[in-house]
């Protein structure tokens, strides 16, 4: 149901770790994700704590589907001075190629407790159905 765009995002991601860079508009990190199947409906849970709603931003177009989120720092006041920063901040973005079997038009996007969860139903035309056969007075059906 799913396809990776980008087999280098998890090497892309250690480093990122390493150097402690962050992500800008033009480089956005990568986020954290799973995917799995629950009954007809597709699941992917990302990982984006820290985030508000509005700095969240979902797209599709045709069946890639993009998330992109900015962590952006907190404000402080004049008199504060920050002693450890090590919660990475700015643009993170994952990209993922959406099969044609998964129904777009209606995603469903949840965010609670810094996990954004979208939920893709499966389409009508993918789901296995019976094809009933005519010409004779005794129909018979094939399961396909």
């Amino acid at each position: 149901m799913l396809m990776r765009t980008d087999p280098f995002r998890e090497l892309d991601r250690l480093t990122q770790q390493l150097l402690g860079t962050t992500g800008t508009w033009s480089r956005p990190s990568t986020m954290p994700m799973d995917a799995y199947r629950e009954g007809d409906v597709y699941v992917i849970a990302l990982d984006i704590p820290g985030v508000s709603t509005d700095a969240i931003d979902i797209d599709v177009e045709r069946n890639m589907l993009t998330v992109k989120a900015e962590r952006r720092p907190t404000a402080k006041d004049k008199d504060v001075q920050m002693e450890l920063s090590e919660r990475p901040l700015g643009v993170f973005s994952r990209q993922l190629m959406l099969a044609d079997t998964l129904d777009t038009e209606h995603i469903e996007a949840d965010y609670e407790a810094g996990v954004l969860t979208l939920r893709i139903p499966i389409a009508e035309r993918a789901k296995p159905r019976k094809i009933s056969i005519g010409g004779s007075s005794d129909r018979k059906q094939i399961s396909g």
